[in-house]
């Protein structure tokens, strides 16, 4: 792919573009608000509509067949994601502090549990869809298993940063249906959640809850008044700037820890290639951002042992981080093929349709029986992640208990360090669908339902009869 410098300048200019333009049609539009739909959603749906999968299907277009923009610039948005997803993951770690696993356990045990059922139950659901439906009827890759929980635990990112995996396994319209179904997931996943809290509220399901209707104004538009943005800092400044940047300091560390992902990576293939286990190569086609994350723990854990200086501060990370995501959303959702999903338009409604069944059904049904203190609350977040975004899970359990009373946003935040180590985009997650491809959907199947009933007995008969 021969492109230009200037055009990938003017990809990214574009991109800061459309997100401009889906941040204020989110504050003036009251649908958008109350439903908490994110801007970079909102300007990645832009960019696909004015995009050549709908405006230049239609023969209007300003560049070749692109829509308005150049199908160079798609190309180049075509593969940022791939990019994104290490920063994305590279910084979950960097400048935290690790708590201790059995205070971790003690606090979030129960949403732990909670969450591995719902990621575990979509491979399940996935790979029974895929024997009973979606290879025989429709003669679909057996690595579609895979696609609820890449793209409803996984998320955008996870979905288009498996691509070359994809690819790799001779299944690339997976990415374009990961997308769509990372869409599906959020989308249904905010109206889902906002209903189930008004749910709980006429039901008395939950012990804390703020209507939504009681939200400020300016927290729904997502806009911080004046007087209040001394209380939400972006960050704090470690390094003085006049020998080097804050923010360049900690662009570097995350440099760091992607390096050292794409190291170990390279010696896992090295060493899978020196085994040479026939027919089975699971890190040969494993995505590097998994590994990023490793390598920030391993960065992190460096920088707590011989670095006596704070030099990594958690808010300019999650700048970073959201920025990454923002950029991710927009680009992957604007080069999205609607031909593809066209192709295989009955089977990705099969698929989107169980996985919100399952996600559904695993709260009100299961998280219960799991959670016998502030179920409510603590599965709310749960629920939010596995439509699709950590950010909605967070969100809904700010909505649910919004003064923090319950334990459900502290458990949320230590799940996530024994949660996506292997599921929602963690070493399973990457290394499903070459899995299924080695092992057969059978093997994987008959796997994912033991595991899953391990955590379920765990879940009912430990923390459920605490």
């Amino acid at each position: 792919m021969d492109i230009s410098a200037d055009v990938v300048g003017f990809s990214f200019i574009i991109l800061g573009i459309l997100l401009l333009i889906g941040k204020w049609i989110r504050v003036f539009t009251p649908l958008f608000r109350n439903y908490f739909i994110p801007s970079s959603m909102i300007a990645g749906l832009i960019g696909l509509l004015v995009g050549p999968e709908v405006l230049g299907a239609f023969g209007l277009h300003l560049f070749d067949n692109g829509g308005i923009f150049p199908m160079a610039m798609i190309d180049v948005w075509s593969v940022l994601p791939g990019l994104f997803i290490n920063v994305i993951f590279a910084s979950l770690f960097l400048g935290m502090t690790f708590p201790k696993t059995k205070k971790m356990w003690e606090v979030a045990g129960p949403q732990i549990t909670f969450a591995h059922i719902l990621s575990w139950g979509q491979y399940v659901v996935g790979i029974g869809l895929v024997l009973v439906i979606l290879t025989p009827f429709f003669g679909m890759n057996p690595a579609s298993g895979a696609l609820l929980e890449i793209s409803f635990v996984g998320g955008h990112g996870t979905a288009a940063g498996l691509s070359d995996t994809f690819e790799a396994v001779g299944f690339e319209e997976g990415r374009d249906l990961a997308i769509g179904l990372a869409t599906v997931g959020v989308l249904s996943g905010v109206f889902l959640g906002m209903g189930l809290i008004n749910w709980g509220a006429r039901k008395g399901k939950t012990v804390i809850l703020k209507s939504p209707a009681d939200l400020s104004d300016e927290m729904k538009r997502g806009i911080i008044a004046d007087e209040d943005q001394k209380e939400e800092p972006a960050g704090k400044k470690t390094t003085r700037s006049e020998f080097i940047e804050t923010l360049t300091v900690h662009f570097g560390y995350i440099g760091a820890a992607i390096f050292v992902g794409f190291l170990l990576l390279e010696g896992f293939i090295f060493i899978e290639e020196w085994l040479w286990i026939e027919q089975i190569e699971i890190f040969t086609h494993l995505p590097l951002f998994p590994l990023a994350m490793i390598g920030a723990v391993i960065v992190q854990l460096f920088l707590n042992r011989f670095i006596k200086y704070n030099v990594i501060d958690r808010g300019v990370i999650n700048r970073i981080q959201g920025l990454a995501l923002d950029l991710l959303i927009v680009s992957a959702l604007a080069s999205l093929s609607l031909t593809v999903i066209g192709e295989y338009f009955i089977p990705f409604l099969i698929m989107a349709v169980s996985a919100i069944a399952w996600n559904l059904f695993a709260f009100l049904v299961i998280a219960p029986k799991v959670m016998t203190s502030h179920w409510f609350e603590r599965a709310i977040g749960d629920l939010g992640q596995a439509m699709g975004m950590s950010a909605a899970g967070l969100m809904l359990i700010k909505l649910a208990d919004p003064e923090n009373e319950s334990p459900s946003k502290e458990g949320f935040s230590y799940k996530q360090l024994l949660l996506d180590i292997f599921v929602g985009g963690g070493f399973v997650t990457a290394a499903s669908v070459p899995l299924i491809v080695a092992l057969g959907p059978v093997m994987t199947f008959v796997s994912a339902i033991i595991i899953t009933t391990g955590w379920l007995l765990l879940g009912f008969f430990y923390f459920g009869r605490k």
